[in-house]
C-alpha cells in the first residue's frame, strides 16, 4: 500500500477526495491514563478542586475532534455527524477513555477518534496534575473503523 500523503516527489500533500464516494463512517479509538489510586478515588468521588473531571474531559475530547483539522496538518475539515466519549475506571490505578465518532463524507473519522481520546486524557492530566504529576497517558489506538473503500477493521 502507497504512502498517500506524499506527491510524486515525496513532497507532503493533502490527498484529493473529490472523486470518492460519500458513505457513512464510523471510528473507535481508545486509550487509558494510569495514577495513583488516591488521584483515581478523588475523581471517583468528585473531590478534585477544578470540578467534574471526567464530565470536562468528555466535552475537551468532543471539541478536540471537532478541531482535529487544525491541529494534524494533512486532515480535512468534517462536518463530524456524531461524536461520543465513554470513560471507565480500571482498578486499581486507572481510566480507560474510548471515543466513537462518526460522519457521512468522503474520508474517514480515524484521526478524529484518535485525538478526541488523546485531549480526553490530557484534559486529565490537567485537572489533576497538581496533586498527581506521575500520571501517565497510555496505548491511545484506533480500535475499529467501518465505511469507505477500505471497509471494516476491527483491531485483533
Amino acid at each position: 500500500m502507497d504512502l498517500t500523503h506524499f506527491d510524486e516527489t515525496g513532497r507532503a500533500r493533502m490527498v484529493d477526495v473529490s472523486a470518492k464516494e460519500e458513505t457513512d463512517r464510523e471510528a473507535v479509538a481508545r486509550g487509558k491514563i494510569i495514577m495513583k489510586q488516591e488521584t483515581l478515588e478523588r475523581i471517583r468521588m468528585g473531590q478534585i478542586a477544578k470540578g467534574d473531571v471526567l464530565a470536562v474531559a468528555q466535552v475537551a475530547g468532543i471539541m478536540g475532534a471537532k478541531q482535529t483539522s487544525q491541529l494534524i496538518p494533512m486532515c480535512h475539515p468534517l462536518a463530524i455527524t456524531g461524536a461520543k466519549l465513554s470513560f471507565d475506571f480500571e482498578e486499581p490505578d486507572g481510566i480507560s477513555i474510548e471515543a466513537r465518532v462518526k460522519v457521512s463524507g468522503k474520508t474517514g473519522v480515524e484521526m478524529e477518534a484518535l485525538t478526541a481520546v488523546s485531549i480526553a486524557a490530557l484534559t486529565i492530566y490537567d485537572m489533576c496534575k497538581a496533586i498527581d504529576k506521575t500520571m501517565t497517558i497510555q496505548e491511545i489506538y484506533l480500535a475499529e473503523k467501518r465505511g469507505g473503500k477500505s471497509g471494516h477493521f476491527i483491531r485483533g
